[in-house]
């Protein structure tokens, strides 16, 4: 499908809503979570190891967020222009849809966010090393040839792909290096289960919006095989989850506390069953913003268990 010139819409026609409603909406809080939980976790394993630096995590932080904001802008713009919102029923963001933005804003905002994201991973490149360059250029051209260019990788069943590879374990490594300017495969290892959920994120919204994306040829991996295998996708990413965990702790890669995250297994039982049971978009929506959570969740108690166990160990050196 050719790519249509942008018509520019009128100025915000839901006058019940905010310009910075908008925005908010537009930058897609929730799905959020698949940019600070994967930098948390650099950060406890970071202070395992004796290499926390606040200033350099706060600014990977800021960097990242800006890059995945910028993402879901170009998202919004280029599902537009390309008319993949034509058809859907329900979906984060959908502002440029409903003339809430417009295009030319969404994609000037898009543009500043991924500058802002540019600017702060050279200083933290200058800061750290020239490795930084080669995983913050990878991540900008995910965001970038996403839902952009001659090949989206929305387009051709390659987003969970891009997403499990960038915003698990380089997302992870690369806010570890900022602050251990070396390189280890604790982060790398650590950040499998995480790894799985945010794809997850990307999966459950791509099964919400199978049939709409089919209508527009938006060949993800749930047209592509069809809603029996974006099924089973969904419970592999699910369970992937928890049996990289056990097996990660089992090795002895994480402590055996961050095995809390299990208290999360109910919640991955329910989400798996209602993809199973139903095609209703508005149900699946649902399961989207549910999937998020349980990122959110899963990766707080991981987080959370990590921290503890570090508690426990200082506290048992103490009394020796």
């Amino acid at each position: 499908m050719s790519i249509q010139p942008v018509v520019t819409l009128p100025p915000v026609t839901n006058p019940r809503e905010s310009q910075w409603a908008a925005w908010y909406r537009a930058a897609r809080p929730r799905s959020l979570t698949a940019t600070y939980i994967p930098l948390l976790l650099a950060a406890v394993i970071a202070i395992d190891q004796g290499v926390f630096d606040l200033l350099r995590f706060a600014l990977s932080m800021i960097a990242a967020l800006a890059l995945q904001i910028g993402a879901n802008l170009v998202n919004e713009y280029f599902d537009y222009v390309r008319g993949a919102d034509a058809e859907k029923q329900a979906g984060m963001g959908m502002v440029i849809k409903n003339a809430v933005l417009t295009p030319r804003a969404v994609l000037y905002g898009a543009i500043a966010t991924v500058g802002l994201g540019i600017i702060l991973g050279l200083i933290l490149a200058a800061l750290s090393g020239p490795l930084l360059l080669l995983i913050g250029l990878g991540g900008v051209l995910v965001v970038v040839l996403y839902t952009a260019g001659p090949l989206p990788l929305a387009y051709i069943g390659l987003g969970e792909i891009a997403v499990f590879i960038f915003m698990g374990p380089l997302m992870v490594l690369g806010a570890y290096y900022v602050m251990a300017r070396s390189l280890s495969w604790s982060p790398v290892l650590a950040a499998l289960p995480i790894a799985c959920l945010v794809a997850a994120i990307l999966h459950a919204n791509n099964v919400r919006d199978l049939e709409a994306d089919r209508a527009v040829n938006k060949r993800t991996l749930a047209v592509i095989f069809g809603r029996r295998f974006a099924r089973a996708e969904y419970f592999a990413l699910l369970g992937g989850a928890y049996i990289a965990l056990i097996i990660l702790v089992t090795v002895g890669q994480m402590p055996w506390l961050t095995l809390i995250a299990l208290v999360t297994l109910q919640e991955a039982r329910r989400l798996i069953q209602l993809t199973n049971e139903s095609e209703d978009p508005a149900i699946l929506h649902q399961v989207q913003g549910r999937t998020a959570r349980l990122h959110r969740d899963f990766g707080a108690a991981v987080i959370i268990g990590w921290l503890a166990a570090l508690l426990l160990a200082a506290v048992l050196q103490t009394i020796s």
